[in-house]
């Protein structure tokens, strides 16, 4: 770990996948930073670049057709892209983990719950068999599965879709790893078991010390979870500000789109919900300047021809925006008004 605590840093990361269509740019000079005990919300559209990021992280780009073309990686110190993969392993499960997904998917359904919990630690670890179990055992009871012994023996379809994602949960958490990526750890799952796990998740932060990256395209989702947010749009970052500031003060008009999307309780009846215009656009042809000028009011001839620079706003929040400080300053606007009007 460096000495500002950073457990984490990417730097200019680019991963390219060539395709019939053209090349296409799925994640185009990502930066970021992770420290020590922090939770990072990578939030966006559909295809924004949020997972291959993290995939990148942990070297799971499927080469071809993806190929980590640039950056850095850098992980206590350790440069994860230029390691070996036989190094790489060593590190992932151990010391970096993820909960992918799709758990239906991602388990192996021919196996058994305690094969797949066991297998982790013992190549980590070098957990006996029994030692396996018994800590298998012990990880799906610190994930709140009841009935935990009855539950190794079963297999993954017999498992409810919140059960299955607790499992995939405890096989990541088996080894304590200082870095936990938790992609879309709550697709598919009903409101109910989605606090569940968002809480989980939280509390294993707060009592192992984990460094947290969740992915989602869900702000409602990150907003009480994450210490700083990064919004992406076609593999480019396109805003990233501590949680509150990002929530309160936007200052890319991408942003102020996904939040006004989000539904609200006090939303009048009748009235149609807002929704960003157009569809994202195709990575493997991107138009020249700004790639969300042709989807944003705020747009003018400048954005359609130069791609916009990176502004600091204030310290720790910048803004991929030609009138970055105008929107931001618009947005202290709107919120006093709000505030007066409340």
């Amino acid at each position: 770990m460096t000495n500002n605590g950073t457990i984490l840093s990417v730097r200019g990361l680019k991963t390219y996948f060539h395709t019939e269509d053209g090349v296409v740019k799925a994640v185009d000079g990502i930066s970021f930073e992770l420290k020590k005990g922090e939770t990072l919300g990578i939030v966006g559209e559909s295809g924004s670049g949020k997972s291959v990021t993290n995939l990148s992280v942990m070297r799971l780009i499927p080469e071809p057709p993806g190929k980590i073309v640039g950056g850095e990686v850098d992980f206590d110190g350790i440069d994860v892209l230029s390691l070996p993969i036989d190094d790489v392993r060593k590190i992932r499960g151990k010391r970096i983990a993820m909960i992918f997904q799709d758990p239906m998917t991602s388990l192996n359904p021919f196996l058994k719950i305690s094969t797949q919990l066991m297998e982790v630690t013992q190549l980590h670890l070098g957990h006996t068999r029994q030692q396996a179990y018994d800590h298998g055992l012990k990880m799906l009871e610190t994930v709140g599965i009841p009935d935990a012994r009855s539950r190794m023996e079963g297999y993954p379809h017999e498992l409810s879709g919140g059960m299955r994602q607790r499992v995939m949960i405890a096989i990541a958490l088996s080894c304590d790893p200082e870095l936990l990526i938790a992609d879309e750890p709550t697709t598919a799952l009903d409101v109910t078991i989605q606090a569940q796990i968002l809480e989980l998740i939280k509390d294993l932060r707060s009592r192992m010390g984990t460094s947290v990256i969740l992915i989602t395209h869900d702000l409602g989702v990150v907003a009480g979870m994450t210490d700083k947010i990064i919004v992406m749009y076609a593999g480019k970052v396109f805003e990233q500000a501590p949680t509150r500031e990002l929530f309160s003060t936007p200052a890319n008009p991408y942003t102020k789109g996904l939040l006004k999307s989000v539904p609200d309780p006090a939303h009048e009846q009748g009235k149609e919900l807002y929704q960003i215009p157009g569809l994202p656009p195709d990575v493997a042809h991107l138009p020249p300047g700004c790639p969300f000028a042709e989807r944003c009011d705020r747009a003018e001839d400048i954005c359609r021809k130069d791609f916009p620079p990176f502004v600091q706003i204030n310290e720790g929040h910048h803004s991929l925006c030609h009138f970055a400080q105008e929107v931001y300053e618009t947005s202290k606007q709107e919120r006093a008004a709000a505030g007066s009007a409340a």
